[in-house]
């Protein structure tokens, strides 16, 4: 039966062992045994110089997900495959992912697919509000809401300390 295991891997080498494990189910014809391996992501969006880019992120750092059929020579592939450091689980049993576990990894939920947006920007650091009604004024980060993508930033109106909340995107690192 097939089912979802987690590969723990050197961390910054996923891309790679994904690489590697993929040419020795081939080579070592595992094909039937292995169907499929997935190095999880997420697309974010960051403020770049002004600009809205989109980026692939890995969710699980040092981790990689193989869809296989488990038996003694699909363990010894992937087992002996450069750069894979062991299952996820006992350390003679790996332990299958369960479905919802899956479907959270590979964003199979029902969960909206815009990309999120994440911070360029921290606690205590000065930006300026660059759209909106305060557009121009200056003032310093006291909050960051990253699911939200808005930022509580202290303004100086009338020689009082104001907070006010601003999209990412109304704001320019100064």
């Amino acid at each position: 039966m097939f089912r979802w295991y987690v590969v723990n891997t050197y961390s910054g080498h996923e891309n790679k062992v994904k690489q590697n494990l993929e040419h020795r189910i081939v080579s070592l014809g595992q094909q039937r045994a292995v169907r499929q391996v997935v190095v999880p992501t997420e697309s974010v969006s960051e403020m770049k110089d002004n600009q809205k880019i989109t980026v692939e992120k890995r969710t699980m750092p040092g981790y990689v997900l193989v869809n296989m059929e488990l038996n003694e020579d699909s363990w010894g592939v992937v087992k002996g495959t450069p750069g894979v450091t062991g299952f996820v689980g006992a350390s003679q049993e790996p332990v299958p992912l369960t479905q919802g576990e899956v479907d959270r990894l590979l964003h199979k939920t029902d969960v909206a697919t815009a990309p999120r947006t994440r911070a360029q920007f921290s606690i205590g650091e000065t930006v300026k509000v660059v759209s909106g009604p305060l557009s121009d004024f200056s003032g310093e980060i006291s909050e960051i809401n990253d699911d939200a993508a808005k930022l509580k930033v202290l303004v100086s109106i009338f020689g009082r300390e104001t907070p006010v909340e601003v999209g990412f995107d109304q704001v320019k690192k100064l």
